[in-house]
């Protein structure tokens, strides 16, 4: 059995262009753990984003941690709970029916430019991946108090019981990401 990995999982509009994908990879990079992190190109269809997880989650039976930003920590929490997984959830989605309305219509991903469009359909997908009940000795939650998109209380009531590392100030990228990086690695039991 191979050593355990991380599988990043971005937020919606993002890429594994996202500094904290990056950031990531090139701590793990740096300490000789390169080949244990992977960072699929997430569809901005839920469906597809979740097959893509989980094809990446059946090639390989190494013990494998989720960390997810965002939509990412929505997706996250929904295969820890289906897979029995470990995940750190990093400002994420709390499911909310105003916010996933307010993501029909038609967006562009922040580093390729390629415009998509979100349809109703989409979020009907989004709401069939709400867990309703998590299990609080899977999760590492990071959220921020100045998150302009989401109000990072939510979360905090939704992973109650869960370990928590709530930081002030901040925003939706979660701007002290690389004071973490090293407790990220020991959640995930990786040792740098």
């Amino acid at each position: 059995m191979a050593g355990p990995r991380i599988i990043y999982l971005h937020g919606f509009c993002s890429s594994p262009a996202s500094w904290k994908a990056r950031l990531l990879a090139e701590f793990l990079a740096i300490a000789g753990l390169a080949d244990r992190f992977f960072c699929p190109v997430l569809s901005p269809i839920p469906r597809a984003a979740i097959a893509t997880v989980e094809a990446l989650l059946d090639s390989d039976d190494a013990p494998t941690t989720l960390v997810g930003s965002s939509l990412g920590g929505y997706y996250a929490a929904w295969l820890a709970e289906r897979r029995d997984l470990n995940a750190v959830l990093i400002n994420p989605v709390v499911m909310a029916p105003s916010l996933i309305e307010g993501l029909v219509g038609t967006h562009a991903n922040y580093y390729s430019g390629r415009r998509f469009e979100f349809g109703a359909a989409h979020a009907e997908q989004l709401r069939a991946l709400d867990t309703p009940l998590v299990t609080p000795s899977r999760y590492l939650l990071l959220v921020e108090t100045g998150d302009e998109v989401l109000d990072y209380r939510l979360a905090v009531e939704r992973y109650a019981g869960c370990r928590q590392l709530v930081v002030e100030g901040g925003d939706h990228s979660f701007t002290r990401f690389p004071d973490f990086v090293p407790q990220i690695i020991e959640f995930c039991g990786l040792q740098s």
